[in-house]
């Protein structure tokens, strides 16, 4: 088996599987860190719970653990305030850390095709959180993907990630690593099963002022989304919210009253939850499961 940075490894797992148990695999990836990645990931989570799918989480960022800690705040404010908040069947898949690069890539498959075969068909989504750097279960994921979801910081420096801009014309000139790894997973998929891994790209912690580098920004990613055959949905826009609801392992979804926020909820609240149900509209989700995506 040839290792994961040549020819695929993923390919062993979805080798004829086009909707995998009829689970669709929503992946949250860009190897930056501090993207808002884990937040996308819950919020995504929790929405769907709340239209009556069954949804399942899994963190591969062994470092980090982000998602891991949002879910775990998530039960401890269940089990200490009684709330009746849905809760995500979730899973943490850690990294190998032999001292044979070839082993640990088998020991990583193993437990992600188990993490897979246990959730197929069990759920109606699987939403994966991955680390801010390249890595074999990372990149795995990617090979899973029927949707990869990638927030990007509203700035040039976070665009560096999904390819080298011009700095005088703003052009693209080159793709990323990142960009070239989900280029290389979604040319798999579609050889191995015919399967369509849609890309989508969201502007995350956009400032609520309007300002020149904001307009360079989103005309450099609808370029970006043009060169990479991906889309581009409306973005999320930076709020103390998202950043207050992480202890209590909450989302804007939830029922969210003075004692919890500190303060009666306001219209930023309520954009927050328009702003990631026209996220989960952009993302074309399947309707064929149990329920609809009525928002």
């Amino acid at each position: 088996m040839k290792s994961v940075h040549g020819s695929t490894i993923s390919a062993l797992i979805w080798s004829g599987q086009m909707a995998y148990g009829g689970t669709h695999v929503i992946v949250v990836g860009n190897e930056k860190g501090g993207s808002g990645k884990s937040t996308t990931a819950l919020h995504l989570a929790v929405y769907l719970l709340h239209q009556g799918y069954g949804v399942a989480t899994i963190d591969v960022d062994s470092r980090q653990q982000t998602l891991t800690r949002y879910i775990r705040n998530r039960r401890a404010s269940v089990e200490t305030s009684g709330r009746d908040i849905p809760l995500p069947r979730h899973v943490h898949l850690p990294t190998a850390w032999g001292d044979s690069i070839r082993e640990n890539q088998k020991v990583e498959l193993d437990i992600f095709t188990r993490a897979m075969d246990e959730l197929a068909g069990a759920v109606d989504f699987v939403i994966i959180d991955t680390p801010g750097f390249d890595g074999n279960l990372a990149r795995l994921a990617h090979g899973a993907a029927d949707s990869i979801v990638t927030p990007i910081n509203d700035s040039m420096i976070d665009l560096d990630v999904l390819a080298r801009i011009d700095p005088k014309t703003g052009q693209p000139l080159e793709a990323s690593p990142y960009s070239r790894n989900v280029q290389k997973a979604r040319a798999e998929r579609q050889a191995r099963d015919g399967g369509l891994t849609d890309w989508v790209l969201v502007r995350n912690r956009i400032s609520n002022l309007g300002s020149h580098n904001a307009s360079r920004v989103q005309d450099i990613v609808e370029r970006l989304a043009q060169g990479l055959n991906c889309r581009v949905a409306d973005g999320i826009a930076e709020r103390v919210i998202f950043r207050s609801l992480f202890l209590a392992g909450m989302t804007v979804f939830d029922p969210l009253d003075a004692d919890l926020l500190g303060g009666a909820p306001s219209m930023s609240h309520v954009n927050a939850r328009q702003e990631y149900r026209a996220l989960v509209s952009a993302l074309r989700l399947p309707e064929n499961t149990r329920m609809s995506l009525s928002a």
